[in-house]
């Protein structure tokens, strides 16, 4: 049976729950322990996937299809956790089961209520989060979103308490994270308001093992350590600093000078061998002192929320790592070239181009005259989703005639519908959880660039999309425009195209899938190397 830890929120939201959690995951892996990841969300909605990225971030997909918590990516890129659709719980959905169970009549009358019915269901989440064999774990550390003191996240914080009481007399862990205000004028950090978090979570039943201390650029100092140990009552090797460090990924470096990972594993009476972190440290060694540095274009409409494109993001530190150099990565608004910027003002001084995924017409055009411009100066390009289907839609424009070619997800009227609703979308009517989700298996074909960047004839990657390219236009398109499908996905009625790319060009690649969900610091993401590797051989040539 493994041991829990249960990581809890005060004072503020994002205060960094989410890579405390990934953070420890990585520091008890690293330890030989297997660790098992879950977010659990207060919101109503069932799951963040029918949510504008500038109201919670980006929707992270896992592979059996779950549209997820950001929190997730930063689950994955530190931990080798398993994650899926039982790694994610939210009101929404916990509410959503008691309802459906009452409706079937397996409350047999009763009357249902917050207690024990809620809490029972979101305890049946935890356990079921390592409940198969092959989900077995040593440990499962659950994250608890939000802050304490938020009335919807009283469900979550009962059913854990509840949770410690009946693992009994096997022992769990609390973890608080908080932050500690700097006054300006006063000079100091202050603790009082990690006082009353500690003091609103006891109430309810709940008595930290551990604190970690987000303090901004302050180090916490003897003082308050000492301070905060007296008056929460934790011992002062709870007492964890979390000043802000670059990159992320030196965060569990410095977790582990303090011995967070000896702290919680004596708080859950485990033995376990030495840490090894070679090779993590060696990875953020190589971040903080690239040899060479690239710039790259980012054409998106959610430009003004570092955390609408996380993965994407991350994606391109990894590949940067890969390539010994700096990815200095610009979110640049596509809607300024519709209202008078052009691309060749913009985007001249960049290395190179991509094109994010997202939903919507707005800003499409802008996008397609930046693919334009990377197609015809030769810029290195890398389309994802929403990237790939732009791209051919630009092709089909100024490489074969059709001035109103376009997706139907833009004009339903369209003359050539080079992008076009899924089969299986069609009469979809409900927005959650509809679209095509998770890992699909793609062909790439041999002599390809896709191919040489994988080196491997199969792939699985993530997908999140209701609209597909148009096998009606492909072969004019490889005949007239140079496209090369260079990888498929094999169905019983047709094949979709999941990546293409173009012949004469020094590299310009789309994908259908979301290739950055699966990048990671040790296994940068291929496509992202590739591309990074491309710009940085532009940089130098440039250069030279």
């Amino acid at each position: 049976m493994p041991r829990y830890v249960f990581v809890t929120g005060g004072v503020v939201s994002s205060v960094g729950k989410g890579i405390v959690s990934a953070s420890l995951g990585l520091l008890l892996e690293s330890r030989g322990l297997k660790v098992a990841m879950m977010k659990m969300d207060p919101y109503i909605n069932v799951d963040p996937g029918t949510m504008n990225p500038y109201e919670h971030g980006e929707v992270f997909v896992t592979d059996d299809g779950a549209e997820t918590d950001l929190d997730l990516g930063h689950y994955q890129r530190f931990t080798k956790s398993k994650l899926s659709q039982k790694s994610n719980v939210t009101t929404g959905g916990v509410y959503n089961a008691v309802i459906q169970k009452e409706r079937r009549g397996e409350y047999l009358g009763r009357t249902v209520q917050v207690i024990p019915h809620i809490t029972d269901e979101i305890k049946s989440r935890i356990r079921m989060l390592t409940a198969e064999p092959e989900d077995d774990a040593d440990v499962a550390i659950v994250e608890i979103g939000g802050t304490v003191g938020d009335i919807e996240g009283l469900p979550f914080l009962e059913a854990i308490r509840q949770f410690h009481l009946e693992m009994a007399p096997t022992p769990s862990c609390f973890i608080h994270v908080t932050l500690l205000p700097y006054i300006a004028a006063a000079g100091e950090l202050k603790t009082k308001p990690t006082q009353h978090s500690v003091r609103a979570l006891r109430d309810i039943g709940i008595s930290p093992n551990v604190i970690v201390c987000r303090t901004g650029k302050h180090r916490i100092g003897p003082d308050q350590r000492r301070k905060i140990a007296m008056f929460c009552n934790v011992t002062e090797e709870g007492i964890i600093g979390a000043e802000d460090i670059a990159p992320i990924y030196a965060i569990p470096l410095n977790f582990k000078k303090q011995q967070l990972d000896e702290t919680v594993l004596r708080a859950l009476q485990i033995d376990a061998p030495a840490e090894d972190l070679t090779e993590w440290r060696a990875i953020v060694d190589r971040m903080r002192r690239p040899t060479h540095e690239v710039r790259v274009a980012a054409v998106g409409k959610y430009v003004g929320h570092d955390d609408a494109y996380k993965s994407i993001n991350e994606a391109f530190a990894h590949a940067g790592v890969a390539n010994d150099c700096r990815v200095k990565l610009d979110w640049v608004d596509s809607e300024q070239f519709e209202n008078g910027a052009t691309p060749e003002e913009v985007l001249e001084e960049y290395d190179a181009v991509l094109i994010g995924p997202g939903f919507g017409n707005r800003g499409v055009e802008g996008k397609i005259r930046a693919v334009h411009y990377a197609r015809v100066n030769k810029k290195p390009f890398l389309g994802i989703c929403l990237g790939l289907q732009i791209a051919v839609i630009e092709l089909a424009r100024n490489c074969l005639g059709l001035e109103k070619a376009n997706s139907t997800e833009f004009d339903a009227d369209t003359p050539d519908p080079i992008i076009s609703l899924l089969s299986e979308q069609r009469g979809v009517e409900d927005m959650g959880g509809t679209m095509r989700l998770g890992a699909y298996r793609c062909e790439l074909q041999a002599g390809t660039r896709s191919h040489a960047a994988y080196g491997s004839d199969v792939i699985y990657e993530r997908h999140r999309h209701r609209y597909e390219f148009n096998n009606a236009y492909r072969a004019r398109l490889e005949k007239e425009a140079g496209l090369v499908v260079s990888g498929i996905h094999r169905r019983a009625d047709h094949e979709l195209v999941e990546v293409a790319e173009l012949k004469d060009h020094p590299w310009f690649c789309g994908s259908q899938f979301h290739p950055e969900f699966k990048s990671t610091p040790l296994n940068p993401q291929p496509l992202f190397r590739e591309f990074v590797k491309a710009a940085l051989a532009q940089r130098q040539a440039r250069d030279s």
